[in-house]
């Protein structure tokens, strides 16, 4: 029993210091798992940068998981290389469509990882095929608790008396 207290406690520190999301750091595809409304899962790789406690990544707005994510924000997410053999644990998390700057800061991150895909082959994508790109944020369960909680406070409007 004290070699388990002492594996958790060393994987725990290690989470400390690279993050929730540090497994999918050095990834160059995540596989993100959506789930349909009858539960079923669904798995597509997509293109992720991580920054700090929060991942960034892009889908076609007319996709299948851009569709998926309309009606649930549930996701799962691991590390892979392109032929979709998983490295790592599979993260639960939250996806949240972002807009306006926040979608520009997004794009740009991913563009800096991804300069070929997103810079060129992206923009030409969207021009030549009129298709539109929803960048979305992956944030752990308690980011978006405080986010949402955050959200709704400064929702609220103040009439003076």
């Amino acid at each position: 029993m004290p070699g388990q207290r002492s594996a958790a406690k060393g994987s725990s520190q290690h989470e400390a210091t690279a993050g929730y999301f540090g497994p999918l750091r050095p990834a160059k595809y995540m596989l993100l798992t959506t789930f349909g409304d009858d539960g079923i899962p669904v798995s597509t790789h997509v293109h992720g940068v991580v920054d700090g406690d929060r991942v960034y990544f892009r889908a076609w707005r007319q996709s299948g998981t851009a569709r998926r994510l309309r009606r649930t924000d549930d996701v799962q997410v691991r590390a892979c290389p392109m032929l979709g053999l998983t490295v790592g644990p599979p993260l639960d998390a939250v996806a949240r469509l972002l807009s306006g700057e926040e979608a520009s800061r997004a794009a740009g991150k991913l563009a800096g990882k991804y300069p070929l895909h997103q810079r060129f082959l992206i923009p030409l994508l969207c021009r030549t095929r009129g298709w539109q790109l929803a960048h979305y944020e992956l944030l752990t369960y308690e980011a978006a608790a405080s986010l949402d909680l955050y959200l709704e406070a400064s929702s609220r409007v103040v009439t003076p008396r």
